[in-house]
């Protein structure tokens, strides 16, 4: 019986949990599973979690655009949602050709707050992905929002965007990838989950499976270790119950 819920809950999964993960998620469903017992089965059985492949990424900073100071300073801790916000693009490959993905990550609870796909590198990309989030999450006076210092997040236009509700604009250092390390991460986990094990056709069918993927598993179902073995809507979902208790 064990071993049929660790079957079923595997493939949902996108083939990524091993053993912690998958203890927690027998644990949800009220199942008594020790980590020994499910390392175990997952042997037996050949299941293995995917791993990671190496990432590289570029970004254009060679441009005259001012270029805000770095005051997010590696410190990827925030008492709340909508308190510290990460963007960053990336790339996917399709036979229609290259794919870039925008988005921008909430550094609390590692959510995807907005995200845009798109044909082309410019501003437009990195504008809707923090569009979209701006007005899902509505955000206060005072957010923190770093990026690296590419030209889409230095445009005017983007500056603009950010000032309007009053954010707090910050930037990585020249080259220096771990200042926006949350974000790579997160980029790192859709391509070993997703990108690096498909070969896209056309670019809806990217784009297709990214929406997939960010709504319909990373952000409600994905497990992640630094939450607790929750997923992203999850945490959120613990911290305002909490909250209204009090």
């Amino acid at each position: 019986m064990l071993l049929a819920h660790v079957r079923s809950a595997f493939t949902p999964a996108h083939e990524t949990y091993g053993r912690p993960r998958m203890t927690h998620e027998l644990r949800e469903q009220v199942l008594a599973a020790g980590r020994r017992r499910v390392a175990r089965l997952m042997q037996e059985c050949m299941l293995r979690a995917r791993q990671p492949c190496r990432f590289r990424r570029t970004t254009d900073s060679d441009h005259a655009c001012p270029v805000a100071p770095n005051h997010l300073d590696q410190n990827f801790t925030t008492a709340g949602p909508d308190r510290k916000w990460g963007s960053d693009i990336s790339y996917i490959w399709t036979r229609e050709g290259w794919l870039y993905l925008a988005v921008v990550l909430d550094l609390y609870s590692r959510r995807v707050v907005g995200w845009a796909a798109g044909d082309r590198l410019h501003k437009e990309l990195a504008l809707a992905a923090l569009r979209r989030a701006l007005v899902v999450r509505q955000p206060g006076p005072g957010l923190l929002h770093h990026s690296h210092r590419g030209s889409q997040y230095c445009s005017s236009e983007y500056q603009a965007e950010l000032r309007g509700p009053g954010i707090v604009i910050s930037m990585s250092g020249k080259g220096n990838c771990y200042d926006n390390a949350m974000v790579e991460t997160f980029f790192k986990t859709l391509k070993s989950e997703l990108v690096w094990r498909t070969a896209f056709q056309t670019q809806a069918e990217a784009i297709a499976a990214l929406a997939h993927y960010i709504n319909g598993f990373y952000n409600p179902c994905r497990r992640h270790s630094a939450l607790g073995f929750t997923s992203p809507t999850q945490f959120e979902r613990g911290i305002a119950d909490q909250t209204a208790l009090h």
